[in-house]
């Protein structure tokens, strides 16, 4: 491995940090597509701000947000690099701008998830697993909040039919949890569970969402669908992103709850720590970060504040 390149400086610096427990699974992606950036237009030498910005901004999106998250991600890489070499150049803060700014979400209506799980169902292949499974994993993402990946980790001992439960092992920060599944949750996975057992492949793998042929149904390859049907059903955006994302099912899930318990009733300081936990946030204010001013809270929250109002004449 030649020391000089920079996938054996990125592979040295990830080992180096996975020693100390740091898992280091998206940076770590992110790291090495930097490092074959660099390596394939044959850039030899230090770690320099120009070389960094024009990683930054080789991005698919095309988005400010995308490059200044990108450059976070080198920061760390680069006063690592230094200790080794004095010549490397640490991004300056706010090259592109925050790395944390809040895109408002698409936060999905019923109609949409009610189209979304029909669409689904029409995937190819007619009468295949594929179509069962896409409209199991979106329809247990919209009454759960799980994150896709949660969803698509799940063996079939993390999936307890009988007691409604499912257990997401080392999801996000290395944290596991239970997650209570709804009555109407269970019964769809156990119809899905059904139909996937008839497949005779499907006992090649231990995974419990599994395509044809017993393929796993691997993260990339769900959102893969999901591209199809968003297309096919050509929604109109409500956000900040280019298009309804996967993950707006985990924001519209938040607030459909807060919605609820608005409607009910419910103290939600007491129960947004619950949620927090339901949904495996590390901290309450994570959750915040979820919660979007739709028209229905709007509404409830104008209800609330007319006793508020002032009566009589004005000044």
């Amino acid at each position: 491995m030649n020391p000089d390149t920079m996938f054996s400086k990125v592979k040295a610096y990830l080992s180096y940090r996975r020693q100390a427990g740091f898992a280091l699974r998206i940076a770590g992606r992110q790291l090495l597509s930097f490092a074959q950036f660099a390596d394939r237009s044959g850039y030899r030498g230090s770690l320099t701000v120009d070389l960094a910005s024009r990683w930054a901004v080789a991005n698919r999106t095309g988005l400010a947000l995308t490059a200044a998250r990108r450059i976070e991600v080198l920061k760390t890489f680069a006063r690592y690099c230094q200790m080794f070499d004095a010549k490397t150049e640490i991004p300056p803060p706010g090259l592109f701008g925050p790395g944390h700014r809040r895109l408002t979400p698409h936060i999905y209506t019923e109609q949409e998830i009610g189209a979304l799980l029909a669409t689904s169902a029409r995937l190819s292949p007619p009468n295949g697993l594929r179509p069962a499974t896409c409209v199991t994993i979106f329809g247990l993402l919209s009454a759960t909040g799980l994150r896709i990946s949660e969803a698509t980790a799940l063996r079939r001992q993390d999936v307890d039919l009988l007691s409604g439960l499912l257990h997401i092992r080392q999801a996000k920060f290395g944290k596991s949890r239970l997650v209570p599944l709804h009555p109407s949750t269970t019964r769809a996975l156990k119809r899905y569970a059904g139909r996937r057992d008839r497949d005779p492949y499907s006992a090649a793998t231990d995974a419990f969402f599994v395509f044809d042929h017993g393929r796993p149904a691997l993260t990339r390859k769900v959102q893969y669908a999901f591209g199809l049907v968003r297309r096919r059903l050509r929604w109109r955006v409500r956000g900040g992103y280019r298009a309804p994302r996967i993950h707006d099912l985990r924001h519209s899930f938040v607030c459909r709850r807060l919605q609820c318990w608005y409607e009910e009733g419910v103290d939600i300081d007491c129960n947004l720590l619950a949620l927090s936990t339901y949904i495996g946030h590390a901290k309450v204010t994570d959750t915040y970060w979820y919660i979007t001013a739709t028209p229905e809270l709007m509404a409830i929250a104008a209800r609330r504040l007319e006793p508020l109002a002032p009566t009589g004449g004005g000044l």
